[in-house]
């Protein structure tokens, strides 16, 4: 008993500094928009071209940073258009046995060990959170992070899904087996935009409140 307390301890105090880590690297970057999709979406998948093209005017237009998880795919794509653009490119990594790929067009990045501490960090401090098309761990962000709006957890920070083909099925669903049955309610379907247009989204990413990030202490010193 005495050892599973001890051991429980360390991990406790292994997952604070990582908390605290984590959160003073993105303190430097009081500007940023995370960016989620499908790693398995390749150079020629329209969608790659689509996520490189606005990360670049998220760049250079609006001046923010692009955050994702630093792999390939659609965060290769945005990685790719923000560092081709002279923009911080930052990657959030995840510690793996055998190493994680990561993409080659990446200015900053902070490697973490535990999945759920990256996925905090991830969401905890953007402007705004880009979803392109993908699968379980792309769905899985995305309601997750949807779940935290609509509980009023994270506020005036917007969600919007590129490529409607895609997320207009899922809404669908939402609609006539969620919605419908009384699990959601009818202004949860407010909670995220649909968005094909880089004009739109642009003219989105501009009302967004900056989030400020102070660095926590107290917190495994």
């Amino acid at each position: 008993m005495e050892e599973s307390i001890k051991l429980a301890e360390k991990r406790v105090t292994e997952i604070s500094k990582e908390f605290k880590e984590g959160f003073e690297f993105l303190a430097n970057y009081p500007k940023s928009i995370t960016f989620f999709g499908g790693n398995q979406i390749k150079e020629d998948n329209p969608y790659y071209n689509d996520a490189k093209t606005l990360a670049s005017r998220l760049v250079t237009e609006l001046g923010y940073a692009i955050v994702t998880g630093g792999g390939p795919g659609i965060m290769e794509a945005a990685n790719r258009g923000a560092y081709e653009s002279g923009g911080t490119s930052i990657g959030l990594l995840i510690q793996l046995p055998d190493g994680q790929v990561t993409n080659r067009y990446i200015t900053k990045s902070f490697a973490l060990y535990y999945f759920f501490i990256r996925k905090v960090c991830l969401s905890f401090s953007a402007e705004a959170f880009i979803f392109y098309p993908g699968g379980f761990g792309t769905l899985d962000e995305f309601f997750e992070i949807l779940t935290l709006v609509q509980t009023k957890k994270i506020v005036g920070v917007p969600m919007i899904c590129v490529g409607s083909e895609y997320w207009n099925k899922l809404k669908s669903f939402m609609v006539e087996e969620m919605e419908k049955r009384g699990t959601i309610a009818p202004g949860d379907m407010d909670l995220f935009h649909i968005r094909d247009s880089h004009d739109e989204i642009i003219e989105i990413a501009k009302t967004a409140r900056v989030r400020v990030v102070v660095p926590i202490t107290g917190l495994a010193e």
